[in-house]
């Protein structure tokens, strides 16, 4: 898992970036993103947004992401029963069981209600508001399988 301190750093510097510019870029300070960069603070999930267009990544390279996550509503896999099974019964490193049973998803929903659904009990867990955690998961849930082009598990 990479901090965002270091993911920050790297890829501003990748995309040939000086810390000014990046602050020019965001109208904020240059001690702003030097202060990400050290870790001192973070900004928050709306900034860290801001920071992807900018910088032209996935919010998900910014994040301190796990590195197995459901790829249907995000949640990050902490137990090893927590994993969903394909209809032989093996177990995907792919999606929860809440989402993914028996080689299907376990319920039909929108990307807007899985983040309506997720988003408080993400909060619960965190110490974001609904509001940045409804946020985060706007970002996140593009990104993932069974967002992409097809709803369908297996393409």
């Amino acid at each position: 898992m990479i901090l965002l301190k270091d993911a920050l750093a790297q890829t501003r510097r990748e995309r040939g970036l000086t810390q000014e510019e990046l602050a020019a870029r965001l109208f904020i300070t240059r001690q702003a993103v030097s202060r990400w960069e050290t870790g001192a603070t973070e900004p928050g999930i709306d900034m860290i947004k801001l920071i992807a267009r900018e910088l032209d990544v996935p919010v998900t390279r910014l994040l301190d992401m796990p590195e197995h996550y459901c790829q249907s509503c995000g949640m990050m896999f902490t137990e090893p029963d927590q994993r969903g099974h394909e209809a032989d019964g093996t177990e995907t490193d792919e999606f929860c069981r809440w989402c993914y049973d028996k080689g299907t998803y376990t319920y039909e929903t929108t990307m807007e209600e899985m983040i309506e659904d997720c988003a408080p009990r993400m909060a619960q867990n965190m110490d974001w508001s609904v509001d940045e955690c409804a946020s985060l998961l706007g970002a996140i849930l593009p990104t993932l399988r069974r967002w992409r082009k097809s709803a369908r598990p297996n393409e």
